[in-house]
């Protein structure tokens, strides 16, 4: 299959799936949200919605936050990777929206990846699911299916996101990030699938199985 149909049936079958995909991350708003996405970084979003609940109780505004220690945060959000640098990031983004943002999420990729914990990444998400601008956040997910779907080389989380963009309409961005994760978890796990059993690998690969096989034999 060619890389123009590849694309095209791609994107039927990820939308035929999951038509309205939720965002798997439990938050209430842009704040809550910009938390629950850098926790989330190198954890599992199962974790990180584990996480959240005894720590928006705690506060879940950065007014409140800033009024926590280091210490009583991680305390909290010690299940996630890399906790002590993320109560700290938590922290101190918290007192920083105040202080420049009249406590507000800006809705710009700069002032976002000005915040402490906030790569590029997480602010794609933010700028995505809480203000609707068109970005493609770029996940392990999302980068190892582009390369096993050969839509990207691989080579950088950078390069995937620009391949990825140029391959799919920017109406599309927003939503089709969402659909790549639900399908990589659900039928193209790294340690199941392969690149040889789910649908869309399958389908857009038929010679691929059986090259493998030739190989072993």
């Amino acid at each position: 299959m060619k890389l123009k149909e590849r694309i095209e049936y791609i994107d039927k079958k990820l939308n035929e799936l999951y038509p309205d995909p939720p965002i798997p991350l439990d938050h209430s708003d842009p704040y809550t949200l910009l938390i629950a996405v850098l926790l989330s970084a190198q954890c599992t979003d199962a974790r990180g919605n584990r996480v959240t609940p005894a720590l928006f109780d705690l506060a879940n505004s950065p007014q409140a936050m800033a009024e926590q220690s280091i210490d009583k945060i991680n305390s909290i959000v010690r299940p996630c990777g890399l906790a002590p640098k993320k109560a700290k990031a938590i922290l101190g983004l918290s007192k920083i929206l105040l202080q420049k943002h009249d406590a507000s999420v800006p809705n710009c990729f700069v002032a976002l990846e000005e915040l402490p914990g906030v790569g590029h990444k997480t602010a794609s998400v933010v700028m995505a699911q809480a203000f609707g601008y068109p970005s493609f956040p770029v996940d392990t997910h999302i980068h190892r299916l582009a390369q096993r779907w050969k839509l990207s080389n691989g080579r950088s989380v950078t390069q995937t996101e620009k391949d990825l963009k140029r391959h799919f309409p920017q109406n599309r961005w927003n939503q089709l990030h969402l659909q790549i994760i639900y399908y990589a978890r659900e039928y193209c796990p790294a340690h199941r699938c392969h690149g040889l059993s789910c649908e869309i690998c399958k389908t857009c690969f038929p010679k691929r199985r059986k090259k493998i096989f030739t190989q072993r034999s």
